[in-house]
């Protein structure tokens, strides 16, 4: 798949239930690297998107993710 055609508008919201929750995104490509990482605490939300160049996203502490395909709670 050439990164023109990856499918974007994909939103996914992260909300943090602690301090310190790291947010880290991974590259897309034949080597998957760390390029990009956050740190929210307890109650910030961030609102992200996969690209071209993001292909997945790491989410250590305890937060809550929600996608188009349902809720998922770091915890459970």
């Amino acid at each position: 798949m050439e990164a023109g055609n990856v499918n974007q508008g994909d939103y996914f919201v992260i909300k943090a239930k602690e301090n310190g929750v790291q947010v880290i995104g991974l590259t897309r490509g034949q080597d998957t690297k760390f390029h990009h990482t956050e740190k929210l605490d307890k109650g910030e939300v961030m609102i992200a998107q996969f690209t071209a160049h993001t292909s997945a996203v790491k989410i250590r502490g305890k937060a809550v993710v929600m996608t188009k395909h349902g809720v998922v709670d770091t915890e459970e």
